[in-house]
């Protein structure tokens, strides 16, 4: 198991940063559309998505906007970290095999422990793919918590 520690409202900081990698995988695309029901041939067959204007198969969108929650939820201000809203608009279409990095950064601490942070998503090519921020309620105290190891799943 890996351990995660949080960073609580009081030592946060207005231009605090933090960052989360992921590549996408044919695996990552497959279990995105089977647990959330999106099954839009453009994500999963690439003849069909060769006539489309992205003329291959592309990552679901919400597929970035999970790494987001996942690097808020983990990272930035880590476990214990409540969401309340999330806006973002997809600049570029994500593709397989791009390794993508959520960069998170405090861009305004308010009253009752809520947190404005800057939600922006970029390629291995440094491309902007999603742009957007997060509105969030801060941990209260620091803690350090286990992550749960998931168990293998199989495709197929």
């Amino acid at each position: 198991m890996t351990q995660s520690s949080n960073t609580p409202y009081e030592e946060l900081e207005v231009g605090q940063t933090a960052t989360f990698s992921k590549t996408v995988e044919e695996r990552d695309i497959l279990l995105f559309a089977a647990v959330s029901g999106d099954h839009n041939p453009v994500h999963l067959d690439a003849e069909y998505a060769a006539t489309t204007m992205f003329k291959e198969r592309i990552a679901h969108g919400m597929f970035s906007g999970a790494l987001i929650s996942a690097a808020v939820a983990c990272t930035l201000p880590g476990p214990g970290t409540i969401y309340v809203s999330q806006q973002m608009t997809f600049q570029k279409p994500v593709k397989l095999g791009d390794s993508l990095t959520v960069r998170l950064e405090i861009l305004e601490k308010r009253p009752k422990f809520r947190v404005l942070i800057a939600t922006r998503v970029f390629n291995q090519n440094e491309e902007l793919v999603v742009d957007g921020e997060a509105e969030i309620i801060a941990p209260r105290k620091a803690f350090t918590v286990e992550l749960a190891t998931l168990p293998p799943i199989s495709i197929g």
